[in-house]
């Protein structure tokens, strides 16, 4: 329980809970960018880079490892995603938690897990292209938060 004194000194330090209104539409103003738009986007920008490799350096087994490592962020990440879209129907907090962490180590786990398989499912691999194909997979995480749609109307506002 909160004392009343604490709630009195939040609101003292300017500190205003949002109604029911206000946070509809801050979430309405900022939407959420889909797990499987970003998983999408990884096996896109994963293609890119073996494509890149491959010509770039006109080895194919460039192109392999780029695309390994590319795997071994987009299928990790996408086996995530299912796991946490079947975990929308948690009603408890604590339950929702625990399976995020759950589906969270899945995806590290399996993710080293195919790193250490790397060298004997590609022949001549290239440790470099796999980092560089995993690397770039992986940011597009980042582009994705900084491509999300309502972006420029949410920073307009502060």
């Amino acid at each position: 329980m909160v004392s009343d004194d604490r709630v009195d000194e939040a609101s003292d330090e300017g500190f205003k809970p949002l109604t029911r209104e206000e946070a509809v539409k801050i979430r309405a103003s900022n939407p959420p960018v889909s797990l499987w738009w970003v998983v999408a986007g990884q096996a896109i920008v994963g293609v890119l880079v073996a494509v890149a490799a491959w010509l770039f350096t006109g080895q194919a087994r460039m192109g392999w490892s780029a695309g390994y490592g590319a795997l071994a962020v987009v299928i990790p990440a996408a086996l995530f995603a299912r796991g946490l879209s079947r975990q929308k129907a948690a009603t408890q907090g604590g339950a929702a938690l625990a399976g995020f962490f759950v589906w969270e180590l899945v995806k590290i786990a399996l993710t080293v897990a195919m790193l250490f398989a790397a060298p004997r499912l590609i022949a001549q691999l290239s440790w470099l292209a796999l980092l560089a194909g995993f690397v770039v997979t992986m940011k597009v995480y980042w582009v994705a938060v900084w491509l999300r749609p309502g972006r420029k109307e949410s920073i307009k506002k502060f």
